[in-house]
């Protein structure tokens, strides 16, 4: 754990002058009529100049992207670390460890799909804590079993450990890709609640009080998200079993209830005042979406825009930092969805459903 003071005005500050820099919904509009080499041609000239220029003579087309795409993300998310100090440091570290489920997440479907291990390398995102040699490892083996044996010392062994037998049952990853996000989440609340005193139920106002809230949306949101997920693949399996704790918007047994009444599950989510009062443009999207990428994209917008309000109400705190994560995570999602919808040949319509635009 860090030691000394935070720093919060110097971090925001510095925060937004990159959230300044961020594409604006007209860059996206500009994008989708471009080729791969002329979308890297385009980032040359922003703040991805950088990444571009060191990886132009090696990769080329969407695979310059790619590795320019994620580098600039750790760079940026590396940066937060940097100029954080004290305890705004550990909440930051703390939230970046997501990166970490990412990679673990890439690097079991490469395994379950059979991948090259450098395809697998392209899509990963070096922000989070674990190491390279653990990195390197991982993608040197050929069974998910013994990916997990890798993680041995790792706070996702255990959940993947328990999670690989409904694997083998089922032959779908979603059972381990929610022990990693259970995992995760469940250790950050822990975390941040336990700086309080033992038995204390955290902060109950403040800045770390609005990170704890972050965090329930964010798991609220993901709990929606894959209750409709698995109504709409028609497997024959507990949304119940998926529920990740520590939300304030379901109990597991409202969202086994919900899982397969699309308008109740919208109009649950509305009648929560901490929802319902701040996301009414948000929900309208929720209604009106009339597919499961249009739901998981107006999710996607709800909490961004969520995120927002947080960091309103208490400017000088985590909120802020947090807001930027997400920004910068939907930029990069957006370029990445472009890039790779004009090296498919899709329309400009459908590369437009791909994206999250406020």
């Amino acid at each position: 754990m860090s030691t000394g003071a935070s720093n919060p005005e110097y971090v925001n500050a510095r925060v937004r002058s990159r959230r300044a820099s961020l594409f604006a919904d007209e860059d996206y509009r500009k994008l989708v009529r471009m080729g791969p080499s002329e979308i890297a041609r385009f980032m040359e000239e922003t703040e991805y100049e950088r990444e571009i220029n060191a990886l132009g003579t090696r990769f080329s087309g969407v695979d310059l992207i790619e590795y320019a795409l994620n580098q600039n993300l750790a760079r940026h998310f590396h940066d937060l670390l940097d100029w954080s100090d004290g305890r705004l440091y550990d909440l930051i570290a703390r939230y970046l460890r997501k990166f970490d489920v990412w990679n673990l997440k890439t690097i079991l479907r490469g395994i379950y799909t059979d991948s090259n291990a450098e395809e697998v390398r392209t899509d990963l995102i070096r922000a989070g804590e674990l190491d390279e040699r653990t990195i390197d490892r991982l993608l040197e083996v050929d069974t998910i079993e013994d990916a997990i044996e890798v993680l041995s010392r790792t706070i996702y062994h255990d959940p993947l450990e328990v999670a690989y037998e409904e694997y083998e049952e089922s032959h779908a990853l979603v059972p381990l890709e929610n022990a990693l996000d259970r995992a995760f989440y469940e250790r950050l609340l822990a975390d941040i609640r336990g700086l309080d005193t033992p038995g204390s139920a955290g902060p109950q106002e403040g800045p770390r009080a609005l990170y704890i809230e972050f965090l329930q949306a964010e798991i609220d949101f993901r709990n929606a998200r894959n209750a409709l997920r698995l109504a709409r693949s028609g497997a024959d399996l507990d949304p119940a079993a998926y529920y990740i704790d520590g939300g304030v918007l379901f109990t597991e047994s409202e969202l086994r209830q919900l899982v397969n009444r699309y308008d109740d599950l919208v109009d649950h989510i509305a009648a929560n005042r901490r929802y319902g009062d701040r996301l009414s443009g948000a929900l309208d999207r929720l209604r009106d979406a009339d597919s499961l990428i249009q739901f998981e994209h107006a999710v996607d917008a709800a909490l961004l825009e969520y995120a927002d309000t947080l960091s309103s109400i208490y400017p000088v705190s985590v909120s802020a930092v947090l807001s930027y994560i997400l920004a910068k995570e939907r930029e990069i999602e957006n370029i990445r969805a472009i890039a790779r919808g004009r090296e498919v040949g899709l329309s400009e319509s459908e590369i437009e459903e791909e994206l999250v635009i406020l």
